[in-house]
């Protein structure tokens, strides 16, 4: 069992930036694909982005190509995403998750371990 704890969301203008925080806890010594989805209320879980199990390839939704960037630590253990040029669209719910997959996936479904979610708002 793994357990995601999310952090570093907050209110930021237009413009601005965040970083979230995925900590990873429990058993963490296989490496996982990370990924990071958002979900709005009312509106289905959206993949942001893909980081996978042996960090070569990241994988962006196309709404936040080039201002969002996927990383992690060399333990492994925690994950980021850096979120800049922040949109007011992008206020929603992130969540990180990891899985065991190996290829490339946008799928929930694809995804074994999620945290509680953290709340990103960007004001206009």
């Amino acid at each position: 069992q793994v357990q995601l704890v999310e952090s570093g969301g907050g209110l930021v203008q237009a413009g601005g930036s965040l970083r979230l925080s995925c900590a990873a806890s429990g058993h963490t010594s296989t490496t996982y694909t990370m990924g990071w989805f958002r979900q709005a209320p009312g509106k289905e879980r959206e993949f942001v982005a893909q980081l996978t199990r042996g960090g070569d390839f990241r994988y962006y939704a196309e709404s936040v190509k080039g201002r969002f960037t996927i990383s992690r630590d060399n333990a492994k253990t925690t994950g980021y995403l850096q979120m800049n040029s922040l949109k007011p669209e992008d206020t929603t719910v992130y969540y990180c998750a990891f899985g065991t997959i190996y290829h490339r996936s946008s799928s929930e479904a694809d995804y074994d371990y999620w945290g509680q979610g953290t709340q990103v708002t960007v004001s206009s």
